[in-house]
């Protein structure tokens, strides 16, 4: 029952949200834009529910107040993550804050409050079709994943529990991220991986072999 009103939950939230925030919002793109320049939001494509008629994932723009400047190197390439990420932008992605914008995706249908981050669309080939299920809901503002290490845990844990929320998607479970995402928020818990600013990209799974 609970998986046909949290979309209309969602939009309530959603909205009631922006109107709430809107002076905060408003401040953030006068900052975003004065720190790190134009565009203010970054927007990228992100795989979303599977679509029941084509069984594919529908893939919408994600919307996210940008975090890095455009600096290149002398071959016109973009620098490392961790040179383009200012300490600005390190503050928004600690606080959440870049997140805001995607209140745009949840009023539009295209993510939830809670589910399985949205990732790369690059990566769609390299899942497990047990990893696929992660798909089976609306992407979320943050998961089950999010509140269980973030960026700290391994690609495989990450998807496993991703999955874990897709069997177990009920009320008192999205009430118990909600909060423990506001902890994580709240202490600044992990942001980045051991070895990267953000995450490390992922390649597929280790390829196992019989003995």
């Amino acid at each position: 029952m609970y998986k046909y009103i949290k979309r209309a939950l969602d939009f309530i939230a959603s909205f009631c949200g922006t109107i709430v925030l809107s002076p905060i919002l408003l401040i953030l793109c006068i900052l975003v834009k004065t720190k790190l320049g134009s565009p203010i939001l970054f927007k990228q494509e992100r795989p979303g529910k599977i679509d029941k008629k084509t069984g594919e994932e529908k893939i919408f723009t994600l919307y996210k107040f940008r975090t890095m400047t455009d600096e290149r190197d002398e071959n016109g390439e973009l620098l490392p993550d961790e040179i383009r990420l200012t300490k600005f932008g390190k503050f928004l992605r600690s606080t959440s804050l870049d997140e805001l914008p995607e209140f745009i995706n949840i009023l539009k249908g295209d993510m939830s409050f809670i589910g399985p981050r949205p990732l790369l669309v690059k990566y769609l080939p390299l899942y497990s079709e047990e990893q696929r299920r992660r798909h089976l809901v609306r992407p979320g503002l943050s998961g089950w994943a999010q509140v269980n290490g973030r960026n700290t845990v391994s690609w495989q844990e990450k998807f496993k529990l991703d999955v874990e929320y897709v069997d177990s998607i009920s009320f008192v479970l999205d009430v118990k991220i909600f909060f423990k995402t506001v902890m994580a928020v709240v202490k600044r818990e992990g942001i980045s991986s051991e070895t990267s600013a953000t995450m490390e990209a992922f390649t597929g799974n280790p390829e196992t072999t019989e003995v």
